[in-house]
């Protein structure tokens, strides 16, 4: 297996995470950030987290002719039948805002009893790698959507979800604490099992 991978992202934040957790595998992890040329970005255009995913990694890996990772990742809201699903960063419309999406998901579930708030984060991983199929992995972190926004730590819905088994929002918890139970932890984890099966 390669020893290298490129991370499709330009998010420090998560390019640290990635290259902490390839590094278990003598596997270096290069963000879009610290490549020398300019990588446009993918349109998402899949009408799925694991399409999106898809697009995006071999996209760039046949472009680069490397191995590439990639992520997409939402929030789904069982009573909205899953939405706002892959719209999740443009619920409110372009350009995205947290607090605008925030807001519009709390409009629409007033008045929705406690019990009837279940929802969950998703993240898709895809790895992609000219020649070879992409490899496919999800995690889900199930919760609830609170009735109102609580925390400062976090991004995106964190201050309205609720994970199961906490009375605190996302944004309520430490970062270290949110890592071990993010929807991205759990794909990783499911990568993991793959990484060690290639080695």
């Amino acid at each position: 297996m390669t020893k290298q991978i490129i991370i499709a992202t330009k998010n420090k934040g998560k390019s640290k995470e990635f290259k902490e957790f390839f590094a278990k595998y003598g596997i270096e992890a290069i963000s879009l950030l610290e490549l020398d040329e300019e990588i446009v970005d993918v349109e998402e255009t899949g009408n799925s987290f694991r399409e999106n995913a898809a697009l995006k990694a071999e996209t760039i890996a046949n472009h680069l002719q490397q191995m590439v990772l990639a992520d997409d990742s939402g929030l789904e809201v069982d009573v909205l039948d899953g939405k706002p699903g892959i719209y999740s960063a443009r619920y409110a419309g372009e350009p995205t805002d947290d607090e605008k999406n925030i807001q519009k998901l709390l409009q629409e579930l007033a008045g929705v009893p406690k019990e009837k708030r279940g929802a969950r984060f998703v993240c898709t991983l895809a790895i992609a790698e000219p020649g070879n199929e992409t490899i496919f992995r999800t995690g889900f972190c199930e919760g609830k959507i609170s009735t109102q926004k609580k925390g400062n730590h976090g991004f995106g819905y964190d201050p309205v979800f609720v994970p199961e088994n906490y009375n605190l929002t996302m944004a309520e918890l430490p970062s270290n604490e949110k890592n071990k139970i993010s929807h991205r932890k759990y794909a990783m984890d499911e990568l993991e099992d793959w990484l060690e099966q290639s080695n």
